[in-house]
């Protein structure tokens, strides 16, 4: 593609350093039943890392065991998992990709009655009892929403959670982990005044209701070092948060500077869209608001990563003119996987999602169709 020269300079991500600007962003997939990573995620990740991705974000990965609405998500709370991931690690770096962990905790977003909940033999813990809108349990009996969760009593037994999953993911032999701090789930879940009313030091002000997210990459960065990111997606909506205008910047732009001051790898900044934007009550849930314009110039010290439908022209654009140090591009990986690839010789991304099996493949035994099955391009 001419003029995506500047997406294939390297860059230098805490300790380690990426071939090139195009990162894979965290798509769930559901591949994974009981959880454990397999054979066939390999070969997806492999695919994508020999089809030149400067680093491959994996999936969301579990931290211990959830009712999420994906029943076959992995998890990286026990070894056999850690194992797994390892034998996909290592692989992803035999073809020159370097590769992080995605650390998810969904908080108000399981269900009691899944079966992983169940197994778990816990309440669905969230900051506040108060229960999101929406949700869509397809692998429960009439397809129930989300529900009300109980609030934890101590925030410090989530954080463990994370760290727990931090020393895993250390063993496996990722390169370093991604905070996931965006789309509606726990650590948003801690921002966002609409689900934390929590009245002690985690809810209330900015500063209380950063507090579990600042405290969460502490406990990680004990584990990874300055290999540490965090993904953020501040014009809310998806999942059932978001908060006026001015509450919403006023409560980033403290977190993002707090959480600059750490020393992260990389900040992740989700772009407004309208598909992670649902409609309740007749209304658009998110706030709308240019997010590179807002948070950037607030960020001094970690680089910069924009996601949500960005072009390979606008991404050369962008990081040649240093408004941002890396793309992550999500939708066209899951159909192109040699993105990178096709965009250095000017290929077309022309392949065509096969929709009834993005999540989850025909069944158990069959995980490979709709995931590792698009073609390449021809050289």
């Amino acid at each position: 593609m001419a003029g995506a020269a500047a997406l294939f300079t390297s860059l230098v991500l805490g300790s380690i350093t990426i071939r090139n600007r195009i990162t894979m962003s965290a798509l769930t997939r559901n591949r994974a039943p009981r959880t454990v990573p397999n054979d066939t995620m390999k070969e997806y990740y492999v695919q994508r890392a020999r089809g030149g991705a400067g680093l491959i974000v994996t999936e969301g990965i579990l931290i211990s065991r959830q009712g999420t609405e994906w029943p076959h998500a992995p998890g990286i709370w026990n070894k056999e998992q850690a194992a797994g991931w390892k034998n996909i690690v290592d692989a992803v770096h035999a073809e020159g990709s370097k590769i992080y962990a995605q650390l998810w905790h969904l908080g108000r977003l399981s269900h009691p009655d899944a079966p992983e909940q169940k197994l778990a033999g816990i309440p669905v813990y969230a900051p506040s009892a108060i229960a999101a809108a929406g949700g869509l349990f397809r692998h429960l009996p009439g397809t129930p929403g989300y529900v009300t969760p109980t609030a934890v009593d101590d925030p410090h037994t989530l954080i463990k959670q994370y760290k727990d999953a931090a020393v895993l993911a250390k063993e496996a032999g990722f390169d370093g982990i991604e905070l996931h701090g965006a789309n509606g789930y726990l650590i948003t879940q801690f921002l966002d005044t609409n689900s934390n009313k929590r009245t002690d030091q985690w809810g209330g002000s900015k500063e209380n209701r950063s507090r579990f997210g600042l405290e969460v990459i502490k406990a990680v960065k004990q584990v990874f070092g300055k290999d540490v990111s965090i993904k953020l997606s501040p014009a809310g909506g998806y999942n059932d948060v978001g908060m006026p205008l001015k509450e919403t910047v006023d409560t980033y732009s403290y977190f993002i500077k707090e959480a600059d001051k750490l020393g992260l790898s990389y900040i992740e900044l989700m772009r407004y869209s309208d598909k992670f934007d649902p409609i309740i009550d007749g209304k658009s849930r998110g706030t709308k608001h240019d997010i590179l314009e807002t948070y950037a110039p607030l960020i001094k010290n970690s680089k910069i990563f924009v996601n949500v439908d960005v072009t390979p022209e606008e991404g050369a654009s962008l990081v040649s003119s240093g408004k941002v140090d890396a793309v992550a591009i999500g939708f066209n990986w899951i159909i192109h996987p040699d993105l990178a690839k096709r965009i250095q010789h000017g290929k077309p991304l022309d392949n065509y999602p096969d929709t009834p099996h993005l999540q989850g493949g025909k069944d158990e035994k069959d995980l490979a169709v709709g995931y590792t099955t698009y073609p390449e391009a021809k050289y």
